[in-house]
């Protein structure tokens, strides 16, 4: 028998056989690799996936323009700003456009569930626990909602940048504990916003600003300087949500110069009043403010915190400003029987005052501004009437006469913030306080 493997006869079969003793020899010897080198297979394999995931990254950073999706939900808890982001560029080559936004609107009962555990020193910690998942899962059906109703596929997003819901926030001139630093809290895991979403999701942007010595808001200034900055011409871009900040742009864009500040309540103390006595989410239109008047007695009993003589910058929230200090106010000045109206006008008017206040510390008695608005405040025509009153040689704008929609700036904020974390460098703000040098934001990854 001829048996010579280079005949045409034997030679598939010996093929055939040199395959598979190979194959044989390969499983062997993985076999008799010890464990160690098992495990550094393993890690080579899952190195290769992560660099992928990488790379993916790099690809969406290094775009001409990128659509990014930024969320807000504040204190008022009204519902999900939602805004669709065009940005092309980084750092003071930001250029942004919003092509798309709303505000879904949250239910009664899911708005109940947040407001049990909002502001609150005690409350159900397993409730906090289930509602960090159930507050992501709801953010991530209103956002694939959104899309559709504006017939966008979740591929052609490349990032969401979401801001949580904050349920507590505790700098150290409230909680006054020498031995721990700022806290604040938002909840509403990125994990499950990009998995539920498949788009990756930037979040929890204010731990960072903590670690770097701020105290965790407020953050507009980053944004703010991006957008909003003009040589020659000074501003200050005034939000006026649940809490009232603002922050200061010089013209001649020092970064060194700028700074951004919490001044008091906005439309938070107003906001809960209206809806324990009127059974309303606000004050429309200032319809029960105008309908009452201003109590002196109680707006000075009002102005009297040890906030207000704080130096700049600082931070508050409605953990200071809520029922419980409008019933202390209304003690200390004998004002407890007073009608309801004129317990909401008075508490436009502390709004007013103490934003006017800070303006006039920071700016000088006569502050001649250039002002921006937005957030909820700005449509409120008594609270936006006193500013004026009290701040005459000031011009008085919104964010739309910049191009930025003023209902949905602070969710435009974070879009911003996200790109610079992914696109961007930390902004060098110098040495200021509160003003930390950072990118913010972790990533999570929808694989």
């Amino acid at each position: 028998m001829d048996f010579n493997v280079r005949s045409s006869k034997y030679r598939k079969i010996w093929s055939v056989f040199n395959k598979g003793y190979l194959l044989l020899l390969q499983l062997f010897l993985l076999n008799q690799l010890k464990a160690a080198n098992k495990r550094l297979i393993v890690f080579a394999i899952n190195q290769a996936i992560m660099n992928l995931q990488i790379e993916k990254l790099h690809s969406k950073a290094s775009k001409y323009e990128r659509l990014i999706i930024g969320l807000m939900s504040g204190t008022s808890m009204d519902g999900l700003d939602i805004a669709l982001c065009r940005v092309k560029g980084n750092g003071a080559e930001t250029d942004i456009e919003v092509l798309e936004f709303k505000t879904a609107a949250f239910t009664d009962d899911f708005r109940a569930k947040i407001k049990a555990i909002f502001s609150k020193r005690q409350v159900d910690l397993q409730s906090v626990c289930l509602m960090n998942e159930h507050i992501a899962n709801v953010h991530a059906g209103l956002i694939n909602d959104a899309l559709k109703e504006w017939g966008y596929k979740s591929e052609e997003i490349d990032f969401i940048a979401s801001h949580g819901q904050t349920i507590f926030h505790a700098p150290k001139s409230l909680h006054k504990l020498e031995e721990y630093p700022n806290g604040t809290l938002q909840i509403g895991d990125g994990d499950h916003i990009a998995v539920k979403t498949g788009i990756v999701t930037l979040s929890d942007f204010r731990q960072k600003h903590l670690a770097a010595g701020g105290e965790g808001a407020p953050l507009a200034v980053y944004g703010d300087y991006l957008i909003f900055s003009k040589a020659g011409e000074d501003r200050i871009m005034l939000n006026i949500g649940g809490i009232a900040n603002f922050t200061y742009l010089p013209g001649n864009l020092n970064t060194a110069e700028i700074f951004s500040t919490d001044v008091g309540p906005g439309n938070t103390l107003m906001d809960q009043y209206v809806q324990k006595y009127y059974d309303r989410f606000y004050d429309k239109n200032a319809e029960v403010a105008l309908s009452g008047e201003l109590n002196k007695n109680l707006l000075s009993s009002l102005l009297n915190c040890a906030f207000f003589e704080e130096d700049f910058p600082k931070t508050t929230g409605p953990e200071l400003f809520n029922l419980e200090y409008l019933e202390q106010a209304q003690n200390s000045s004998s004002t407890q029987n007073i009608n309801t109206q004129d317990v909401v006008a008075t508490l436009c008017h502390f709004s007013a005052e103490t934003i006017t206040n800070a303006i006039k510390k920071c700016f000088g008695a006569n502050a001649a501004a250039h002002i921006f608005m937005s957030g909820g405040g700005m449509h409120n025509p008594l609270l936006v009437s006193l500013l004026k009153t009290k701040l005459p040689h000031s011009t008085f704008h919104t964010t739309d006469d910049l191009g930025i929609n003023p209902d949905a700036k602070e969710a435009v904020l974070f879009a911003v913030l996200a790109n610079e974390t992914i696109c961007g460098s930390p902004i060098n703000f110098g040495h200021r306080q509160g003003v930390p040098s950072v990118c913010m934001g972790k990533i999570s990854l929808p694989e």
